[in-house]
C-alpha cells in the first residue's frame, strides 16, 4: 500500500488486551466519524480550519489549494514512502472537526521504531468530540502495526508540529502551528501525555546582536577560513545535494523527531520556496571551509501576513491582496539551520548569524522569528539566545501507547 489511503491497512490475527489503549474521555455518540473517500470529504476536511478559526485575529488562514495538494499522495512526495487515512466528525450534519493518521515508513526505519503520527486535528471544545476523533485514527494506526502514537504531527517532522501551549499572542508564522488554546487539554483528557516540547524564539533587530556574538564573527571572519557565500541558485539541484548533505549528517537514529527526506521531497519543498529564497538571495547563506559547504542558514520573508489577506483563496482576488500586502512583510522567518558534523564550536554560527542580521536590517526587516528546537537541546537553543534570541512560543508534542 502507499500513498494516501483511505482504507486501513489489513492486519492479520486479533491484537492482545495488552495492545488496546485504555479509555479516557467518552467518545460523544452524538457525533459521526466518516473516512474522507471522495474528494468532496477531503474539501470539507480542507477547509474546516476557515470556519473553525473565523475571527481568531491571529491565525492565518491557509490556500486551500495548496491545502488540497499537500494531502494528495499524486503531488506530494512526502507519501512516496508514506501512508495517511483522513477523517471528519460531523454533529448534526455540520463538521465539528477532523484528524489524520499517518505511518512514515521512512522515520520508523530510520528510527528502528513502529510510531504512528495524528495530525492536521481540529476540534471544538468538547473532550468527547475529540474522543469521537482519536478512536478510529489511532484503531488504524494499531492495524497498521504501530505501537505508540505521537502528535500533533502535521503530516512529518519536517512539516509544522505540536500544540502550541504558550505565544498565543504572537504572529502565526509560516510552517508553523496554530491552534486554540483548549487543544492542550483535549490530549490530556484523552490519555496523551507530553513526549517533549518544541520552542520558538524571536530576534529583534532594535535589540542589536550582542557584541560577544559580534567579536566571534569578526575572528572567525578575519581568519579567512571559513567563506560565507549566497546559495547558487543557478545549481539549484546541485545546491539541493549539497544542503541535503549538510542536514543529514546531523541526524542520528534514536534522536527526537527528524529523519532523512528523499531528494523529491526536498526538491519539493525547495521548489514552493524558490520565489522567496530568490527574492531575497541575500538571506540564504552557505558557509564553506577549504571549499566544502559546511553549513547553512536559510531565512525568507515571512509571508503568513500576506497570505492573511487571501482569506483562503488566490482568485479572483486574493493572490492580488497577497502581493500588495507582501510589499509591507518587515518579520522573517528562519527556516533552516545546519552545521556539519564536526565543525560546531569554531563559531562558524556566529559568523553565519551577523551575516544574516546584517543583511536582514540593510534590507529594513525588523524581527525573525527561529524555530522549532526542542527544549533540551542546549547547545542550540544556547546558540540562539547567545545571538539574541528571545523565547515566544512552545509547543508540546504528545505521545500515547497503542
Amino acid at each position: 500500500m502507499s500513498g494516501a489511503d483511505q482504507r486501513p491497512p489489513r492486519r492479520r490475527g486479533r491484537p492482545s488486551q495488552t495492545s488496546r489503549v485504555p479509555r479516557f474521555a467518552t467518545a460523544a455518540t452524538d457525533v459521526v466519524v466518516e473516512a474522507c473517500t471522495s474528494q468532496a470529504l477531503r474539501d470539507e476536511f480542507v477547509r474546516f480550519p476557515l470556519t473553525h478559526y473565523a475571527g481568531d485575529p491571529v491565525f492565518v488562514q491557509p490556500i486551500v489549494a495548496e491545502r488540497r495538494d499537500f494531502i494528495d499522495a499524486r503531488i506530494n512526495p512526502f507519501f512516496e514512502a508514506a501512508r495517511a487515512t483522513f477523517f471528519v466528525a460531523r454533529r448534526g450534519g455540520r463538521v465539528v472537526g477532523r484528524i489524520a493518521a499517518c505511518v512514515d515508513t521512512r522515520f520508523n526505519r530510520f528510527h528502528g521504531s513502529r510510531d504512528g503520527f495524528l495530525g492536521l486535528f481540529e476540534s471544538q471544545s468538547d473532550p468527547a468530540l475529540a474522543s469521537a476523533l482519536f478512536q478510529p485514527a489511532c484503531e488504524w494506526l494499531r492495524q497498521a502495526g504501530m505501537t505508540r502514537v505521537i502528535g500533533p504531527v502535521n503530516l512529518a517532522f519536517h512539516h509544522d508540529v505540536g500544540v502550541l501551549i504558550d505565544g498565543f499572542e504572537q504572529p502565526h508564522a509560516m510552517m508553523n502551528a496554530y491552534n486554540h488554546r483548549f487543544y492542550a487539554s483535549l490530549f490530556e483528557a484523552n490519555g496523551f501525555v507530553k513526549l517533549k516540547d518544541l520552542v520558538n524564539f524571536e530576534v529583534s533587530s532594535a535589540s542589536g546582536m550582542p557584541e560577544k556574538v559580534v567579536r566571534l564573527a569578526n575572528r572567525v571572519r578575519a581568519s579567512g577560513q571559513v567563506r560565507i557565500r549566497q546559495v547558487d541558485t543557478s545549481d539549484p539541484e546541485g545546491e539541493l545535494r549539497r544542503i541535503k548533505a549538510i542536514s543529514e549528517s546531523m541526524l542520528r537514529p534514536g534522536a527526537f523527531g527528524l529523519s532523512p527526506m528523499s531528494e523529491a521531497e526536498l526538491s519539493h519543498i525547495v521548489k514552493k520556496l524558490r520565489p522567496l529564497i530568490l527574492f531575497r538571495p541575500e538571506l540564504c547563506l552557505v558557509a564553506e571551509v577549504g571549499g566544502e559547504p559546511v553549513a547553512f542558514c536559510l531565512t525568507v520573508p515571512d509571508t503568513n501576513s500576506a497570505v492573511k489577506e487571501a482569506h483562503g483563496t488566490l482568485f479572483p482576488f486574493g493572490l492580488a491582496r497577497m502581493l500588495w500586502a507582501a510589499r509591507r512583510i518587515q518579520r522573517l522567518k528562519v527556516l533552516l539551520f545546519g552545521i556539519k558534523a564536526g565543525f560546531r564550536r569554531r563559531g562558524i554560527d556566529a559568523l553565519l548569524a551577523h551575516e544574516t542580521f546584517l543583511g536582514a536590517t540593510r534590507l529594513g526587516y525588523t524581527t525573525a522569528e527561529v524555530g522549532w528546537m526542542p527544549e533540551d537541546d542546549k547547545l542550540l537553543t544556547r546558540m540562539v539566545q547567545t545571538a539574541g534570541g528571545r523565547r515566544i512560543k512552545t509547543y508540546r508534542v504528545y505521545e500515547r501507547p497503542l
